[in-house]
């Protein structure tokens, strides 16, 4: 057996192991969470988001589904609502300002609050091409950017609780520092980024914003940058950084005040975003996120995961 087929092997028996856990019910003193838990999942009207919204749900909280478009997302929760799941729908772009903002007040009139925050919402790499740039703007705009105004437009509204709130953000195996194949070959900024002492915000978005001017003046081949789907990689990569940074502040906050964020990579999942070209089944994609989301005795936070494992950044 070649190191493929074995590769492939191991693959199939951890998501046969997966596929068993999610079907082992919590005990009565895990469950940290009720019909009152409020989650958001953005981008949810299909694929992962759609999927991550049943298992919350089915779990027996409340969970707000938010899509772009209204049109599909009143039809993909009509759909778990029919099957007698409590699923509301709420409009959300993330790369709009006042639309985030209207949810967020939405959100304070109807629920005063929420507890969980899954950021599944953004835009895949280009498949047409290992290294397309012409979407770098896109890429960053929504991946980026639009995922941490969500975290900063929540983290006001996330209720204090003995258990937690929890935000968990949906990102790439592509965007690890130290990836076999799509390190940043830049290596004082990789040591930079990897030093979680002098890490901060600026640093994330001038790393984003440098390679964004590169893009525009043709210089990005020789940035260092990563090699493989370079604009969605290093969306994903500014995402894992900004989970570890925040990680690190959330954990500051005093006991009853804390929000636990971890980031995750789903694999690569047969939806509509890749072509049902994946390997990974929905169900499975979005368990880790769910897992991470119910945590019994939360206390993991600022780390990465696949397939309910941390990994390294």
């Amino acid at each position: 057996m070649d190191k493929q087929e074995k590769a492939k092997e191991r693959r199939e028996k951890r998501r046969q192991e997966i596929s068993l856990l999610r079907t082992i019910p919590y005990s009565d003193h895990q469950r940290w969470w009720s019909i009152d838990t409020i989650a958001v999942v953005t981008g949810a009207n299909r694929g992962i988001g759609f999927e991550i919204v049943h298992q919350l749900a089915l779990h027996g909280l409340t969970v707000v589904l938010t899509s772009r478009e209204t049109a599909v997302g009143e039809e993909a929760a009509k759909v778990l609502q029919e099957g007698s799941l409590n699923v509301v729908f709420h409009q959300l772009d993330i790369i709009d300002p006042s639309s985030i903002e209207t949810f967020t007040e939405w959100i304070k009139e109807n629920y005063g609050g929420i507890d969980i925050l899954v950021n599944n919402a953004g835009v895949n790499f280009n498949a047409g091409s290992d290294n397309g740039v012409e979407f770098s703007e896109q890429a960053i705009n929504t991946n980026y950017f639009g995922t941490k105004n969500m975290i900063k437009a929540m983290i006001p509204l996330m209720r204090p609780s003995l258990s937690g709130a929890r935000i968990v953000n949906v990102s790439s195996r592509l965007g690890r520092l130290n990836g076999r194949r799509n390190k940043i070959g830049n290596v004082e900024l990789r040591q930079q980024l990897e030093d979680d002492e002098a890490l901060s915000e600026e640093l994330i978005d001038q790393t984003v914003n440098k390679f964004l001017e590169q893009v525009k003046d043709g210089s990005w081949t020789e940035g260092g940058w990563p090699q493989v789907f370079t604009d969605y990689s290093l969306s994903k990569l500014a995402v894992n950084t900004y989970t570890r940074l925040m990680g690190r502040i959330l954990s500051e906050r005093p006991e009853g005040q804390k929000i636990f964020i971890n980031c995750y990579c789903p694999g690569w999942v047969k939806t509509a975003m890749t072509g049902w070209a994946g390997h990974v089944s929905p169900e499975d994609g979005a368990d880790t996120a769910v897992w991470l989301a119910l945590l019994p005795g939360q206390s993991i936070t600022g780390k990465f995961f696949s397939e309910r494992r941390e990994i390294h950044f």
